[in-house]
């Protein structure tokens, strides 16, 4: 084999990887240096695409377009097993069906973003632009709801459909859902502040740690013959492995069935295969715990704080090559488009969150508002990082509420990859899926309100 720069497959990997992790390092040092960058709160993996875009587009580095979509689809996939193996704590801030209501809450989000997001590209696809895909709409949900993976991924599927500039369409609409989870939620805590609805919380430092926060009991001992981060890392990609031999065998069976279903349906398999991998997850923690107790395992293999950090490191590799794989000109023709959905997303989720927890939520309201438009808007990441300014030592069960209510949502949002590939049919059907999905946002309010005041009152 050549081993020198002139084999391009062998070294092109190495450069990409190493620019976003120059990136990162240099993003992460001017938040520390510069107070206006760090009051910004945006975060370090946000501003390292940006970077990476802008370079790009001066001609002073190259992105690899196709390795970055790479990192997505594989980023998101691998954070959310890293996330889903990791063991509940059950005896932290656990509340009456907060589960299940922060699911009802995050999915009524997607409904609300998707029904607005279709309005808009429909309203413009027969008046100021003529031609529009009108399922492009459901990128808002994709990008502003669940981030650059799924804006990725569904933009791709719809570019291969015929929207022009789909994919990048998808990521800039993530992009602009950072911005506004970092910009906006800042500007929105200053208010709050201003007001005195809320108090900035004081961080705890690192020395005030326990040791409980980094393993739990009876897991595997520091000292072994491997090391423990090699250990979280083996199951998250045998996790990985058979989530994709889960998904292949499920495609190849539909494809044997039915050809017809099959190029409807799989697509989409293979698009959302973090939900098939976080499933899997789910069942190999399920079954360890089960082996734990039945005594064939002595010891705990997952580590909740290793689990957190590999999670983390695959969704800021993920972020970093969505933004950056951007192309400024594939928008050209969509601006008035992309900032009508961008300004929409960004107001009608603030105005949906802001009645729903109140219900939800009436003993930590703020925290469970500024939480959740954090990460309706963004990731988890973004929602976490804005509840520590009000929430650093996470007191109120907010944060449980963004994990445990991602895992609902999973189940409840089931209805989303259906309607995804249904409003690409046709304009007709675009038009329908609207009308279901707002006949569903409905349903929902009507379960949360049930679930807050059942008994005449909330229970949290």
């Amino acid at each position: 084999m050549d081993y020198s720069a002139a084999n391009t497959s062998l070294w092109n990997i190495v450069i990409q990887l190493g620019q976003i992790a120059g990136a990162i390092l240099l993003c992460n040092m001017l938040r520390n240096r510069v107070r206006l960058i760090r009051n910004a709160m945006m975060p370090v993996a946000v501003m390292a695409g940006f970077l990476l875009l802008a370079l790009k587009y001066t001609g002073l580095i190259h992105i690899d377009g196709e390795i970055m979509e790479i990192l997505v689809y594989h980023g998101i996939a691998l954070g959310f097993i890293a996330m889903s193996l990791r063991v509940p704590n059950k005896a932290a801030n656990q509340t009456d069906h907060a589960a299940l209501k922060s699911g009802v809450i995050i999915v009524s989000s997607y409904m609300v973003q998707g029904v607005i997001g279709l309005v808009i590209s429909i309203t413009l696809g027969y008046t100021l632009l003529p031609g529009l895909f009108k399922a492009s709409g459901l990128l808002l949900p994709m990008g502003f709801g669940q981030g650059p993976g799924q804006a990725n991924n569904v933009g791709t599927s719809y570019q291969n459909l015929g929207f022009a500039g789909g994919r990048s369409f998808g990521l800039a609409i993530a992009a602009a859902g950072y911005l506004c989870a970092c910009v906006v939620g800042v500007i929105l805590l200053n208010v709050l502040a201003r007001r005195g609805s809320l108090k900035p919380s004081k961080r705890a430092s690192d020395d005030d740690l326990a040791v409980g926060f980094f393993q739990d009991r009876n897991e595997l001992p520091v000292a072994d013959s491997v090391d423990r981060l090699s250990v979280q890392l083996a199951m998250v990609l045998v996790t990985y492995l058979v989530t994709y031999l889960a998904t292949w065998g499920l495609t190849a069976g539909i494809a044997a069935l039915s050809e017809g279903l099959a190029r409807t349906v799989n697509t989409l398999l293979w698009g959302f295969n973090f939900i098939i991998g976080s499933a899997i997850a789910v069942l190999l923690r399920a079954l360890l715990e089960k082996g734990r107790q039945s005594g064939l395992i002595e010891r705990q293999y997952q580590n909740n704080y290793l689990l957190n950090r590999i999670s983390g490191f695959f969704f800021d590799i993920m972020i970093v090559a969505g933004v950056s794989s951007i192309n400024i000109e594939d928008l050209s023709g969509l601006w008035v488009y992309f900032l009508l959905m961008a300004v929409s997303g960004g107001v009608f989720t603030w105005l949906h969150l802001k009645h729903v927890c109140r219900w939800a939520y009436p003993d930590y309201y703020y925290e469970g508002l500024i939480s959740m438009y954090g990460m309706m808007t963004g990731t988890i990441s973004s929602g976490i990082l804005l509840l520590r300014e009000i929430d650093s030592d996470f007191k109120t069960p907010a944060a449980n509420n963004l994990v445990s209510g991602s895992s609902v949502g999973i189940i409840l949002g089931a209805p989303v990859l259906v309607l995804v590939s249904l409003a690409a049919r046709s304009d007709l059907m675009a038009i329908a899926v609207c009308a279901i999905a707002a006949v569903y946002l409905a349903l929902l309010l009507l379960v949360l309100h049930r679930l807050s005041f059942g008994n005449g009152r909330s229970r949290q």
